[in-house]
């Protein structure tokens, strides 16, 4: 059974003239977040590290791959069991869900043509939340609804809060959290923009969904807020790029959820050109790393935002930046090479380089030295396993008749391995 919620009902209706569905329930939320099995975010995790805490299998072998039939522009998350999802811009299916041993489909649903750009965060019960057109949507490991909840614009962040709440923040700067249960919202909403003057525009209304989204994949201009937030679940602080109308560069932007509300901290704006590289937090959280469109690598403190030091690249990073528990960084793009950092404090130095290694999406850590990126090679794409402490090459696996970029790199809970490609097709591997 489900009901309609009245007080997001009058919301709703009063705003954009439709009406929320939330699914029966109480407002306690039993459904715990999870202990990190699978790839539960965008980048496995809230500080998005890009490191699975399991031992990665040094052979791998291909296990299965299919065409979604449409585009893919995020990562793919990954529940506790194996469980995939991944969304896509089709008329009548645009998130799936598939099983991770077979590749078989489990669901698809039919979603706005904004969901496209929306990552996903899947939970210990493999429920799952993701942004839609004007609304953040969640449902249950069968693709059945539980609830959803109106929001300004597309998110194009999802996360989970310290105490089991969802963090999402829109395109245009809305920043919500929302319970897992009921997408009820735990405190009022803050427009990173600013707050809208409805006596002076009485006219005025919400965003377009798909406003500004085709400048998010490069971090143009004309989208505000173009990737996935860090948060530190301990402090509730979060970061933000955000590029405000009229400004010569973008922000990142530092905030924290303290539970009652949502408080703006402190503001540096130095991401040259824009940037579309999701900022990733040290595991201490003491340290923020975001790359900007100057080819540049940027660590701040995060008390203040003051830069620690600057580090510069041979190419634009793009998507996730890989940060293991030790220290080592391995900055991601769509060009470039394989390389590895280490942050001393306030300098960093470079651990190896692959340069004949040329990058084709995110890399991945694993415990037990071993990680993995998708690379060109010939004339397609080979996922390739190499040793973190060195940068040589393990092995090395066909993605046969992989073509472009990928979108990310997600390892399950038993060591599978599993990357998407721009075009639309997903690739899994898993352990020899």
């Amino acid at each position: 059974m489900w009901r309609p919620s009245r007080k997001r009902a009058a919301v709703v209706l009063a705003a954009v003239g439709a009406l929320t569905l939330a699914g029966c329930g109480t407002d306690y939320d039993d459904i715990t977040v999870g202990t990190g099995k699978g790839w539960t975010a965008a980048y496995h995790d809230v500080r998005n590290s890009g490191t699975a805490p399991v031992t990665g299998s040094r052979k791998l072998g291909l296990s299965w791959q299919r065409p979604v039939g449409g585009p893919i522009a995020q990562p793919i998350t990954l529940g506790p069991d194996g469980q995939l999802f991944v969304t896509t811009r089709l008329a009548n299916c645009s998130i799936f869900s598939f099983q991770m041993a077979t590749g078989r489909k489990r669901f698809c649903n039919a979603l706005g043509p904004s969901a496209i750009s929306s990552p996903s965060a899947v939970d210990w019960m493999s429920n799952v939340y993701i942004g839609d057109d004007s609304r953040v949507i969640s449902f249950n490991y069968l693709g059945q609804p539980r609830w959803a909840t109106p929001v300004a614009g597309t998110p194009v962040s999802v996360q989970f809060t310290g105490d089991g709440k969802l963090l999402t923040i829109s395109q245009s700067g809305q920043v919500d959290v929302l319970s897992r249960q009921t997408g009820d919202r735990a405190v009022p909403s803050v427009q990173l923009l600013g707050e809208p003057d409805f006596l002076a525009h009485a006219g005025l209304g919400w965003p377009d969904a798909g406003q500004g989204l085709d400048d998010c994949a490069t971090g143009g201009p004309h989208c505000p807020v173009a990737n996935i937030s860090p948060i530190d679940a301990a402090s509730g602080r979060f970061y933000v790029t955000l590029w405000q109308p009229g400004r010569p560069a973008a922000s990142l932007v530092a905030l924290r959820y303290t539970g009652a509300k949502v408080a703006r901290e402190w503001s540096a704006e130095l991401l040259l050109g824009g940037s579309a590289t999701s900022p990733a937090l040290s595991a201490d959280g003491g340290t923020v790393y975001v790359g900007d469109n100057n080819n540049r690598l940027i660590a701040l403190d995060t008390v203040d935002g003051r830069t620690k030091w600057v580090h510069r690249l041979d190419w634009t990073p793009r998507g996730g930046i890989s940060v293991s528990d030790d220290g080592l960084i391995i900055p991601s793009g769509e060009e470039g090479y394989l390389l590895a950092l280490r942050d001393n404090g306030d300098s960093v130095e470079t651990v190896w380089e692959r340069k004949d290694l040329a990058l084709r999406g995110p890399a991945a850590q694993t415990a037990g030295d071993t990680g993995y990126v998708t690379a060109a090679i010939g004339d397609g794409l080979n996922l390739v396993t190499f040793d973190t402490r060195t940068g040589t090459t393990i092995d090395s696996d066909v993605l046969p008749g992989a073509k472009g970029t990928t979108t990310g790199t997600s390892v399950g809970a038993k060591g599978e391995v599993v990357v998407a490609t721009r075009i639309g097709e997903i690739f899994a591997f898993t352990p020899e």
